[in-house]
């Protein structure tokens, strides 16, 4: 059997803990593929993960990594849409920090006309996330206001261009006027200096004091009573992570009064089922758009995974703008 190389993190900790391993080749099973990694994309729940605080669901491969792209290798049995020597990218229960990696078969998706396969690599961990959140559990629609923090992460940015291709105007925060300019660029209407400026005092201005339809919100902890006075009448609040702190005090009083709603979700503990649905929606609604131009993943940087750390280290000092990836094969 051939050898796997991995990342791998040990006992968890700092950056530094992350060092190339070698271990079995894993086979697919009935409805998977062995996908060769040619690229990996880098998320926070993959920094979450190394320190302990992200555990993989049951039978899911404790290797880092939650989405890649390259070309099928091998196919489990039941599988039809793919074959051998396909270039897909795909969302991964875990293993895309590897040389191979398998995912279920309904999680991979074609790699878009026009984008290679290092942009491909960027797209399923947030398209998953951000379709699901603002589109499925927020109803965002042609016309509302929709308000994005962290703009220049790699799920800002996924935010932004698929709020602006769905027709909503489009307010989203950022820590510097780099940034700023950036989420601009992207198509943002307003990106707000968060350190300078108040965020719901510019999310009033803006929309003439009706607040914003939608709020995507992944600093969580004080933030969620700032989003509920930012709030339009029947506003829907969208929560995905919680790097602002894990507790919030809610001012009920305004829940009530503008009828909002607030909805959570995490997506890599969610069924093959439901995430293959949602793939099902990408490909029918979003993957035709990223075709036509209208989104790009917005790569900051390109490292190679043996140099992991780096990569790490990067993803937690938040000075990148748009998705990290590493190149693999």
């Amino acid at each position: 059997m051939s050898t796997l190389r991995y990342i791998d993190h040990g006992g968890g900790g700092p950056p530094e803990v992350l060092r190339l391993a070698e271990g079995a080749m894993p086979e697919p099973g009935p409805g998977e593929v062995l996908i060769e990694v040619a690229f990996a994309g880098v998320n926070r729940p993959d920094c979450a993960q190394r320190v302990g605080r992200y555990p993989p669901p049951p039978g899911a491969s404790p290797v880092l990594g939650l989405e890649v792209s390259g070309r099928v290798a091998a196919v489990g049995p039941g599988v039809e849409r793919w074959r051998a020597g396909d270039t897909v990218c795909a969302l991964t229960p875990g293993g895309g920090y590897a040389s191979h990696c398998l995912a279920p078969a309904e999680h991979c998706l074609p790699v878009p006309a026009g984008f290679s396969l290092e942009q491909a690599a960027a797209l399923p961990e947030t398209c998953f996330t951000v379709w699901d959140n603002l589109f499925s559990r927020a109803r965002l629609q042609s016309g509302e206001s929709l308000l994005v923090h962290g703009g220049s992460s790699g799920i800002g940015v996924t935010a932004i261009q698929m709020g602006k291709a769905f027709g909503a105007r489009v307010l989203t925060t950022v820590g510097t006027p780099d940034k700023a300019a950036f989420c601009r660029m992207l198509g943002a209407d307003l990106a707000i200096d968060y350190r300078n400026e108040d965020f719901v005092r510019q999310a009033l201005a803006f929309t003439r004091d009706r607040g914003v339809d939608v709020v995507l919100d992944m600093v969580g902890g004080p933030y969620v009573a700032r989003d509920i006075e930012a709030l339009a009448p029947d506003g829907r609040i969208a929560l995905i992570a919680f790097m602002g702190g894990p507790e919030a005090v809610l001012p009920i009083p305004a829940l009530l009064r503008k009828r909002a709603t607030l909805t959570g979700s995490t997506l890599r503990p969610r069924s093959v089922a439901q995430k293959a649905a949602i793939a099902r929606e990408l490909e029918r609604h979003w993957w035709p758009r990223l075709a036509a131009g209208q989104g790009t993943p917005a790569i900051d940087s390109v490292i190679p995974w043996t140099d992991a750390v780096r990569a790490h280290e990067r993803m937690e000092s938040s000075a990148h703008t748009g998705k990290i990836v590493l190149a693999v094969s």
